[in-house]
């Protein structure tokens, strides 16, 4: 047996399969589900890891070799030129480049690119209410990767000693 519909509003004929404009979705209680349109922005600015950014990468291994974390030998593939052997100067033997305290940590790190493929770039890093100042320059090589060329740490810039 069929009843008719019942109810103000109601007919017994079918409604289309479009829905109108002020026909309304029924509430859900599920998260909306992740975009998946790349064409335009999501929700926020996807930022690159610190650690991603050639600057900070350096600026972390190199600390990390001047308070003897580190051995002087893992920035071997990492150098150019004299590099290395400024690294080899100015990394501790007895005397660390910062004093005992609180763990040294790269607080800001910023560059300057004189040209394409070159970036000399300065951090500061802090060690409990001491701030100390980290020089080093970038060069990209043929095979795209970046090497340090130069390094200088709080103004030290160790001359090699004459024979």
């Amino acid at each position: 047996m069929h009843r008719p519909p019942s109810g103000p509003g109601r007919t017994t004929a079918r409604r289309s399969p479009t829905r109108s404009a002020t026909t309304r979705r029924p509430a859900t209680t599920r998260p909306p589900t992740a975009r998946r349109d790349s064409r335009r922005p999501g929700h926020g600015t996807v930022r690159r890891p610190r650690e991603a950014v050639p600057r900070y990468w350096f600026a972390d291994r190199l600390l990390a070799v001047l308070t003897g974390r580190r051995p002087v030998h893992s920035m071997l593939s990492h150098t150019v030129g004299e590099a290395y052997e400024q690294l080899v100067r100015l990394a501790p033997a007895d005397e660390p480049f910062l004093p005992p305290g609180r763990e040294p940590a790269v607080r800001h790190c910023d560059e300057y690119a004189p040209r394409d493929g070159v970036v000399e770039a300065f951090a500061r890093i802090s060690s409990g209410d001491r701030v100390h100042a980290l020089a080093f320059r970038l060069e990209r090589g043929p095979d795209l990767r970046w090497r340090c060329a130069a390094v200088e740490a709080d103004g030290r810039h160790r001359e090699r000693a004459e024979p």
